[in-house]
């Protein structure tokens, strides 16, 4: 196959077979041509706005709806960029809560879960920031279908872990209430349990004290029992409040330091 004249040439063929994401490495191959020739290339479609390089190296090409974005949306590109780097990701906090069909507010910065820190992303409107989580290969995980393939995305249960114990990555303890009354009905007993085995106690203490704030009852039952068993220290719902004068949830060995209040 005879490479293509030009790198608009390039990209044009690739949008045409549904691939919206390219490294620098590919274009160079496939215009046959040196780095820095395909560099100026590219450099002048991003220019234009045709494409746009979210991460050095790795081209997203921007289809006439997103123009005004200056990017694909995250969820389209971060993906495939993952796999380039080879390295395991889930969607978390609250853009995986919305996923879940909690959607009380729309979170402008788009989080992603690995397991070491990385720099954030900014590219035209879109912000990506990555939280680091050790375990995140082994963290439960859902599947949703995007215009340009499938994104993995934190099970409900697993989110609600991570938006407690990554509290202000998610707009504070009253805002992640809120949005763990509109997961409730989407988590269940045994999945709870089976992602506290994987987090830090004091997560499982305070994500069932909240459930329980929120009237999610029926769903901490296997979580009271894990707290009970594994358990020895109490600790404080919000680690950064004094603990003076704090009461005691025996259920959760949970010092309840501050006055947590979901938005209705």
């Amino acid at each position: 196959m005879n490479p293509p004249r030009s790198a608009a040439n390039l990209v044009a063929g690739l949008a045409s077979r549904g691939r919206y994401c390219f490294t620098t490495d590919e274009a160079v191959a496939a215009l046959g041509s040196s780095i820095v020739a395909a560099r100026a290339a590219l450099r002048r479609l991003k220019d234009k706005g045709v494409i746009a390089m979210p991460y050095r190296g790795f081209h997203v090409i921007v289809p006439p709806e997103y123009q005004r974005l200056g990017c694909l949306p995250a969820d389209q590109f971060v993906p495939q960029l993952m796999e380039h780097l080879g390295q395991p990701y889930y969607v978390a906090l609250l853009s995986a809560a919305r996923y879940h069909g909690a959607a009380h507010q729309q979170p402008q910065i788009f989080y992603v879960m690995v397991a070491k820190n990385r720099r954030s992303i900014v590219c035209g409107d879109v912000r990506v920031r990555f939280v680091a989580r050790r375990n995140v290969a082994g963290i439960s995980v859902a599947r949703f279908n995007t215009p340009r393939g499938h994104v993995t995305v934190s099970s409900p249960e697993a989110t609600a872990f991570d938006l407690v114990g990554y509290h202000k990555h998610a707009g504070g303890l009253d805002n992640v209430a809120t949005v763990l009354a509109e997961l409730a009905d989407s988590l269940t007993s045994q999945g709870l349990l089976e992602v506290a085995k994987l987090s830090p106690a004091p997560w499982a203490q305070r994500l069932g004290y909240l459930l329980e704030r929120v009237g999610a009852d029926r769903q901490t039952v296997s979580l009271a029992l894990h707290v009970e068993r594994t358990v020895i220290e109490t600790t404080p719902l919000l680690p950064e409040r004094p603990l003076v004068g704090a009461p005691l949830a025996p259920r959760w060995k949970l010092r309840v330091n501050v006055d947590v209040e979901p938005e209705v």
